[in-house]
């Protein structure tokens, strides 16, 4: 199963956002950004920062994908 965050990179456009914005205000880290960007699983707890800052539903920013 593959890990999609595409609506996350659609929300950040919706919101006005730059993904070194979201860094700063999810206090998350360039590694796990770098990981989102591959389509990379990152932790829950990131995914919850994500969430949290953005004001959003984990399937606001995360999907998975049968392959």
């Amino acid at each position: 199963m593959a890990v999609s965050y595409d609506n996350l990179w659609k929300l950040l456009i919706d919101k006005q956002l730059k993904r070194s914005e979201l860094i700063e205000i999810c206090g998350i880290s360039s590694n796990v950004l770098a990981k989102l960007g591959k389509g990379e699983p990152v932790s829950m707890k990131s995914l919850e920062k994500i969430c949290v800052a953005l004001s959003c539903n984990i399937e606001d920013v995360v999907q998975f994908i049968n392959r």
